[in-house]
């Protein structure tokens, strides 16, 4: 890890300005019991529900920035949606209870199971009415945004000052400002001795993984970016994903290389993992078979590398993970003349 880059990294984010809705840096804590359990490698857990505002979540750390854009436009409504009880929808709501801000949010019907008798009286649905939310119900069609910004348009009709918050809170301000999480991640880890393989998170509206992806980028160049694709949608969360990505690194004025569909670095990798496979994203993090065709590498050899996964001693599994990391990441096996710097010889030649 890089202290002078995370550093650098940290003053251009400077230039952005804060509400101070979210408590941060959230802490960075050990899964002893979980790791001894599993027998793999380390885990630790990011607590992005420790952000504090209306019980908290990840998307506290991007209304932290994208609103203070909303209060400069002194605007007078908050405006955004959701699925069925969700947990951005809530936060908005919090925020503008907060803020001071009317609250109008879609609620979109369709997406997730018809909501059960008590849906009024309980969860997030409660919360928004507590915190003062106006509800819209909308059938779900797979545009996330439209109905949020034809709900904006209505109420800008009628006399209203709104902002419209987009679905999950995702855009290129909400990217930048979750690449503040790196910068926390990046200091942490360095103060606890170690330096993470992976951060593996759920993305869907993609705004939280491309700001995780633009600011490992610079903060931890080794460290893997895995979202769980909760949509299953894994072409349109990539796309999204890059695009934010793009426009984020632009806000940053960060110079990097973007011809690479996987983003910055190597560092963008989406797992369709939905319902069943959910419970174990290991096991279909390669199971499209052009992924595998890509980097010249066969089923055998990605059953070899789940068994030592699963099975092998610390320092195989460290081998094991460090080679496949780097034919999906750098090289195609067949052709590869470059040495990584792996604890030991390449498991699959």
């Amino acid at each position: 890890m890089d202290k002078s880059a995370t550093t650098i990294f940290a003053s251009k984010l400077a230039r952005f300005t804060r509400v101070g809705l979210a408590n941060l840096p959230t802490p960075l804590e050990p899964l002893k019991r979980l790791s001894e359990y599993l027998g793999g490698p380390r885990l630790w857990v990011k607590l992005e529900e420790a952000t504090g505002l209306g019980f908290g979540g990840n998307k506290l750390r991007k209304l932290d920035y994208v609103l203070h854009e909303a209060l400069e436009s002194k605007v007078d409504t908050l405006v955004s949606g959701g699925v069925v009880q969700s947990n951005s929808q809530r936060q908005v709501a919090a925020a503008a209870a907060k803020l001071g801000l009317e609250c109008h949010l879609v609620v979109y019907h369709g997406r997730l199971d018809p909501p059960t008798p008590e849906y009024e009286t309980s969860g997030n649905a409660f919360l928004n009415r507590v915190f003062g939310a106006k509800l819209h119900d909308s059938p779900w069609t797979g545009d996330r945004n439209r109905a949020i910004q034809e709900l904006g348009e209505r109420l800008r009709e009628d006399g209203r000052s709104p902002y419209v918050v987009p679905y999950g809170v995702s855009n290129a301000l909400g990217a930048v400002a979750y690449s503040t999480a790196v910068v926390e991640i990046a200091e942490q880890s360095r103060e606890l001795g170690f330096e993470p393989a992976a951060i593996v998170h759920g993305s869907g509206s993609a705004g939280t993984q491309a700001g995780l992806v633009v600011g490992a980028s610079v903060c931890l160049p080794r460290t893997r970016i895995v979202g769980i694709d909760i949509d299953a949608e894994p072409e349109r969360v990539r796309s999204d994903v890059v695009r934010y990505a793009k426009a984020a690194a632009d806000l940053l004025l960060l110079l990097a290389d973007w011809g690479n569909p996987y983003g910055a670095a190597d560092l963008l990798d989406l797992l369709a993992a939905w319902g069943p496979c959910a419970c174990n994203p290991m096991a279909v993090v390669l199971s499209l078979p052009e992924e595998l065709d890509d980097a010249c590498l066969s089923q055998a050899d990605w059953d070899d590398f789940v068994d030592k996964m699963q099975n092998g001693t610390e320092e195989e599994k460290e081998n094991y993970l460090c080679w496949m990391i780097h034919y999906l990441d750098h090289c195609n096996k067949c052709t590869c003349t470059h040495i990584p710097m792996c604890p030991g010889p390449d498991p699959f030649s």
